[in-house]
Parts: structure tokens; C-alpha cells; sequence
């Protein structure tokens, strides 16, 4: 059993917890495991992250089983502030999405064209393997082939995997196919097999993330003054400075836009 003190350090530190739902783009490019050291030093707080597809993560905060949400689908953020489930949302970060597939390009998609890349994959019917779990990436892929004239068909190689981002890039990695990936968990990712970025620089694979506090007056239970320190911190200097500062082999993943 617990004595007195330990009983008081677990109060402690049970006080000093929050919970943040986000996506697996934050956590497998490994954002996460280098900015929370930084932010408890700062503030003595531990931050558990769930990490799921944006939309569950939406979801959870919801049913008020998170105090702070941490996603990338800007439309389906909005939508949460406005049924009131959280006062405000805050830009914090961005990157951008790449199409992935094989070296040897076997539709032709390479270039700066993800809307044209998309309709060689579908007219080629070549492999392509979708998040299929209302993630954000998975919210943005749908976005684009609605762009093209073939979302109805999208070929006979196109499959919903219903997974996180780090596993459609293993079944993409071994099966030779492509697949649309956050660029910070591309970079994190270490099974690239033949697996090359063929597409970038389009303007609208532009990523950004938000970050709210969920609302205690829908939630009581929410822990606000814990989870306003996490939201004021990361859109805040030292916050923004420690997300320029993640690098992977020199190369920064996310780019700090919290407004001044």
C-alpha cells in the first residue's frame, strides 16, 4: 500500500496530467517524443497523447475523454468549435502531403500535379492505398480525387487499408503501390523499400494543424487551467521555436504559423 506521501505524490501528479488527441502523423514523425520533454520542463505537466485518424480523435474530444485536441482537417475543426465544443481553435503548424510510390514511377505521376498524378493512377488502374480511416491525410486524399474527373472510378488498384499512416506506407513499401503521406512521417519513416516522393510542391497539398482546448461547459471533467498551459505554450515562442527546431537528418518536418 501507499503511505501518506505516496499517496500525495500520486495526487500530484494525477493534478498535473492532461490528455491530448491527436493524429499519428504528430506522433510517428516524432514531434511529439521531442517537443513533451520541453513542455513539462516548462510547465510540470505530462501530456498523454492518443494518437488516432483525425476523426476519431474529433471524436474522443467530443465525448470529452481529451482536454486538448491536436488534428489537421481544418473543415472538421471548425465544425467542433461551432457546435461548442470548443471556444477557439489556433493555428500552430503546418507542412504538406507528398504522394509516395515507387522509384520507377510505373503511372507517370511525377511533377507538381497531385490532381493529374491522381488520374494517371486511375487510368493505369495502379496500385494505390488509401487511409481509409477519416484520418486528416485521409479527409485531404478524398479532397483531391474529387478534384479529378475519375473519383467514381479510381481504378481497379485503389484499396482502403483502414490504418494509421506508418502501416499504409509498409503495405505501399511491399507492394510497390502509392500512397499520399504527411511529409514529417515520411521523413520519420525507416521501411522505405523502393518507395520515392514523386509529387510535391502543389499548393494545395499545404497541411495545417490546429490545436483547441475542449469546452468544460460541455465536458466538466476537463482539466482547462492544464490544458490552456499546453495550448498557450506550443502557439507561443518557446513552443514555435521547439517545433523548428525538430529535425530529421537536417531536414525540419513542421513549420511553427501560430498567429503573433
Amino acid at each position: 500500500m501507499l503511505g501518506t506521501a505516496g499517496l500525495l505524490a500520486s495526487a500530484g501528479v494525477f493534478a498535473q496530467s492532461i490528455v491530448v488527441a491527436s493524429t499519428t502523423s504528430t506522433e510517428q514523425s516524432g514531434l511529439f517524443s521531442f517537443l513533451l520533454p520541453e513542455f513539462k520542463k516548462a510547465s510540470g505537466i505530462d501530456v498523454k497523447v492518443v494518437a488516432l485518424g483525425t476523426g476519431q480523435a474529433i471524436d474522443m474530444a467530443r465525448r470529452g475523454d481529451a482536454d486538448v485536441l491536436f488534428v489537421h482537417d481544418k473543415v472538421a475543426e471548425e465544425k467542433f468549435v461551432a457546435d461548442g465544443f470548443s471556444a477557439k481553435r489556433q493555428e500552430v503548424m503546418y507542412n504538406d502531403f507528398v504522394l509516395i510510390g515507387p522509384k520507377a514511377d510505373p503511372a507517370k505521376t511525377k511533377g507538381n500535379d497531385i490532381v493529374a498524378a491522381l488520374k494517371k493512377i486511375a487510368s493505369t488502374n495502379t496500385e494505390f492505398i488509401s487511409r481509409g480511416d477519416k484520418s486528416g491525410t485521409h479527409a485531404a486524399e478524398l479532397r483531391f480525387w474529387k478534384m479529378t474527373d475519375t473519383d467514381a472510378n479510381k481504378g481497379t488498384g485503389y484499396k482502403e487499408c483502414g490504418c494509421g499512416m506508418g502501416p499504409a506506407l509498409n503495405i505501399a513499401a511491399s507492394s510497390g503501390g502509392y500512397v499520399l503521406s504527411d511529409r514529417g512521417t515520411w521523413l520519420n519513416f525507416k521501411n522505405r523499400a523502393d518507395l520515392a516522393v514523386l509529387v510535391e510542391g502543389d499548393k494545395r497539398l499545404f497541411n495545417q494543424y490546429g490545436v483547441m482546448l475542449v469546452s468544460a461547459a460541455k465536458h466538466p471533467q476537463v482539466k482547462t487551467a492544464e490544458g490552456q498551459k499546453f495550448v498557450d505554450w506550443v502557439t507561443g515562442p518557446a513552443g514555435q521555436a521547439a517545433i523548428a527546431g525538430y529535425k530529421i537528418g537536417g531536414e525540419q518536418l513542421f513549420f511553427p504559423n501560430a498567429a503573433k
